[in-house]
């Protein structure tokens, strides 16, 4: 079974209640059919009801079958309103201006969750990436237990080309533009975590440069040593390796070449960039040039769990970020 087939049917056994949070677009409309339909997920479509109701009917669905929550007439609008307030009186928000935010559709959402109406929100499919993340720090907040919040993509290698095949963890290429050996360290511990919550497999952590075990010499090098340092001690049965070019990290007989003794061995499966330019450009490289699928960014070291997607993203798109979504959900 491919991974991403994988994560499906993981999301199918344990179903959970998802909030889209641009219910009114069509993608998501389309999406949301589906996830009912394959019984993936409970779904609130957030937006107003004539055009969500008019959007299901042109999908041939109906809009009996989905709850619809219109942030301008619902009935959980004041009491957000409240909750919202209390949240961000520290940050100058008086009582009307969290009774105009709540009115925002990113931001209903993600009170849906904090509030337990809900077990995960997408945005992102028209809000930018900026908007969706900040509602979700904002409001959703950050794990007790994570450092900062950071993102990966999922990339699925599973065309006839791709020599090696499998599902992949890349980060962070979409949040933390250049992170400490601490923080660097946290996005590992985070990424091993996500992935063997998708995947139900053992993460393999390379923490990857432009060095591998000594190579070259500078303050960027020693960054990913010390980070691999302080993940390690952090957890101790994480099997992770670094500093690691990426061909020692991902091709065994590399791995024999210039790592030698890497408890890797070449088979990593998460791989953590020292940057966010390098991860960016490395995740693009290998969606476009090597035909990876790229699911994300996903986010991690959220109190609940809240994605984005792209602004270019299709129905199928939208639709595998939901199963994603309720397998954080289902993991906690």
């Amino acid at each position: 079974m491919k991974p991403l087939d994988r994560i499906i049917e993981t999301a199918k056994q344990a179903p959970r209640h998802i909030v889209l949070a641009e219910g009114e677009d069509t993608r998501v409309v389309a999406a949301a059919m589906r996830a009912r339909a394959e019984g993936l997920a409970e779904v609130t479509l957030i937006g107003r009801h004539e055009i969500i109701a008019e959007r299901l009917r042109d999908h041939g669905g109906d809009a009996h079958a989905f709850r619809i929550e219109d942030p301008a007439t619902s009935p959980l609008t004041q009491q957000f309103a409240l909750r919202y307030h209390d949240l961000r009186r520290s940050k100058g928000v008086d009582r009307e201006m969290a009774e105009k935010a709540v009115r925002e559709d990113l931001v209903f959402a993600a009170m849906m969750v904090r509030e337990d109406e809900a077990d995960g929100t997408i945005g992102g499919a028209v809000a930018t990436t900026a908007d969706t993340v900040r509602t979700a720090l904002q409001i959703i907040g950050r794990a007790p237990d994570a450092g900062l919040v950071s993102s990966f993509f999922l990339m699925m290698l599973c065309q006839p080309h791709h020599a090696k095949k499998g599902a992949f963890v890349f980060s962070d290429c979409g949040l933390v533009v250049d992170p400490d050996a601490a923080g660097l360290a946290d996005i590992a511990r985070m990424s091993a975590r996500s992935y063997q919550a998708l995947l139900g497999e053992r993460p393999k952590v390379a923490m990857l440069s432009f060095s591998t075990n000594g190579s070259a010499a500078h303050d960027r090098v020693s960054k990913v040593v010390e980070a691999t340092h302080i993940a390690r001690a952090a957890n101790p049965d994480l099997l992770i390796d670094g500093e690691l070019q990426f061909d020692s990290a991902f091709v065994e007989a590399v791995s024999s070449s210039k790592a030698p003794n890497s408890a890797l061995h070449g088979q990593a499966n998460v791989f953590v960039f020292p940057n966010l330019d390098a991860a960016n450009i490395g995740y693009k490289i290998a969606q476009r040039i090597g035909g990876a699928t790229a699911i994300g960014p996903v986010l991690q070291g959220l109190a609940k769990p809240a994605n984005d997607l792209s602004r270019g993203c299709t129905a199928d798109d939208v639709f595998h970020m939901i199963a994603v979504t309720v397998v954080q959900a289902a993991s906690r």
